[in-house]
């Protein structure tokens, strides 16, 4: 059986975007809410996923969000967080970036 279509258009972005395709895992899960898709890239592309502000994720989520009509479906994104992340929580629960300054 071959992937679902918005799996393969995940997966096909997801490599064009980023620099280590190979690396690139999307697992698709579907249960009474929707498809869920998972993605996972090598820690260093996460920055290109992502991009400035969120901006290209958004975008991403968009364009799954058109591909999940097409097809009768309520498509979700999920970017799963490389392991050793920087990322952390603050106090009023919102995640956000640790840098890390050398001077």
């Amino acid at each position: 059986m071959s992937n679902p279509v918005d799996q393969e258009f995940l997966e096909f972005l997801a490599k064009s975007i980023v620099d280590n395709p190979n690396d690139v895992k999307v697992v698709r899960k579907v249960d009474e809410l929707g498809v869920l898709l998972e993605l996972s890239v090598n820690p260093k592309d996460m920055g290109q996923v992502v991009g400035r502000q969120g901006a290209t994720a958004k975008a991403i989520r968009s364009l799954l969000r058109i591909v999940g009509v097409k097809n009768n479906a309520r498509v979700n994104l999920k970017i799963m967080e490389p392991e050793g992340s920087t990322r952390r929580q603050n106090n009023s629960g919102v995640d956000e970036a640790v840098a890390d300054l050398n001077f």
